[in-house]
């Protein structure tokens, strides 16, 4: 028995992803992402959260829903590596597709997600079993918490995944 699930481990919060509608539900829809259908992985769009606000009745809002069967274009909002199946909640909002903000869960303040928008995704894991926890973090929030006296960390932190 494998310790921990790898292959989502691919999958980022703030990537844009390729999904396959399954089935309709009152909340929302049940999608497979593409390359990653034997993954055993359950992801999902709540389209009553992205959209309830922008709609002024429910049947504008079943109208957003996309038909089973279409594959459309989503972006990762989040990432649930707890326990088996992981779990993965996509956006379809039209601004998140451009740029998906979040917050910052050391400081609360917004952060982009999305590629060159300088977030850093953290998977936290214990040696005593299987799951992880997702910690998304500005580089300088992360780089404050390292002591001090570990310069090279700290200095590591703000350049992770930054082009040369």
């Amino acid at each position: 028995m494998e310790r921990f699930e790898t292959e989502s481990l691919a999958l980022l919060p703030g990537q844009r992803v390729q999904a396959r509608v399954l089935s309709h539900h009152p909340w929302g829809v049940i999608v497979e992402i593409i390359g990653y259908e034997n993954a055993g992985l359950s992801a999902s769009i709540d389209m009553i959260q992205q959209f309830s606000r922008t709609t002024s009745s429910h049947d504008e809002l079943l109208a957003l829903f996309p038909p089973v069967g279409a594959q459309i274009d989503a972006v990762i909002e989040q990432i649930h590596r707890w326990h088996p199946p992981v779990s993965v909640r996509l956006s379809i909002r039209p601004a998140d597709l451009e740029s998906l903000a979040w917050r910052c869960d050391f400081c609360g303040e917004p952060i982009t997600l999305s590629p060159g928008g300088g977030a850093l995704v953290l998977d936290s894991r214990s040696n005593d079993g299987p799951g992880s926890h997702t910690v998304i973090s500005h580089r300088h929030c992360l780089a404050e918490r390292i002591r001090p006296e570990i310069t090279g960390e700290r200095a590591r932190a703000m350049k992770i995944g930054k082009m040369r």
